[in-house]
């Protein structure tokens, strides 16, 4: 057994984005994570809902991961720019997960977000075939929420870095509702 303080001090955080797509009534997007095979998202974790989400590329910019993780994952390409948090947000894994997840290399994840406004139909979102069909699910379903409920439905380690993107993007869902 490895010593959790230990290991944390020993590993670096992976550099990540993030993805918050909004749809034409400020509402975001989020998938549900397929649970087979994902330590992350083991029952006892809670709700494995989350938004899109994936590693930087060498010689990519944090832009380009955006829209390559959000294609990937959800097979949206119809989006238009309209922020990116002013931060790195960072996120630990839990003890029992450190060594274990993330490919046993990281202590968590340092995500640059981006928020983008989603300009397609509805049926552009394919969570079973991403990615044009050319890449394995991660999602086995999603929905539209309210930005402000994401933290409460994703699992809780990563709350913390769920309120700090719902804080970051507080204002969007404003700029689509007509209310």
């Amino acid at each position: 057994m490895h010593d959790p303080a230990t290991l944390r001090e020993k590993l670096p955080y992976r550099d990540c984005v993030g993805v918050a797509v909004f749809n034409r009534d400020g509402k975001v997007f989020m998938g549900r994570r397929m649970p087979e095979g994902d330590p992350e998202n083991a029952p006892e974790r809670g709700a494995p809902w989350q938004m899109p989400q994936g590693g930087i590329d060498p010689g990519e910019t944090p832009y380009q991961a955006a829209l390559r993780e959000l294609f990937e994952e959800t097979n949206i390409s119809s989006v238009s720019l309209v922020a990116e948090a002013p931060e790195w947000i960072h996120y630990d894994l839990p003890d029992e997960l450190l060594g274990v997840v993330l490919k046993g290399k990281y202590r968590g994840q340092r995500q640059r977000w981006f928020a983008f406004a989603f300009t397609g139909p509805d049926g552009e979102i394919d969570v079973a075939a991403p990615g044009g069909g050319k890449h394995k699910p991660e999602f086995d379903a999603w929905r539209w929420e309210l930005l402000d409920r994401a933290p409460d439905i994703i699992v809780p380690f990563k709350r913390d870095a769920y309120e700090q993107v719902a804080a970051a993007f507080a204002d969007i869902p404003r700029r689509f509702t007509h209310v």
